[in-house]
């Protein structure tokens, strides 16, 4: 049972480190990111967030 909780309870941790989609973090984190490693998700999401961002800051 430990070997199952562990490496769960490790996962939760870690993703509870990453910034917020659409952040300014998690925007300049993407963009060290080599564009051919982007997922559909994180592209549809850079553009929503990073590119046309507007006043919202």
């Amino acid at each position: 049972m430990k070997k199952i909780i562990l490496p769960f309870a490790m996962l939760c941790l870690v993703a509870g480190c990453a910034p917020e989609v659409g952040s300014k973090k998690w925007c300049e984190t993407l963009e060290e990111k080599p564009k051919g490693d982007w997922t559909a998700n994180e592209l549809k999401d850079y553009t929503k967030h990073c590119l046309f961002r507007g006043d919202e800051e």
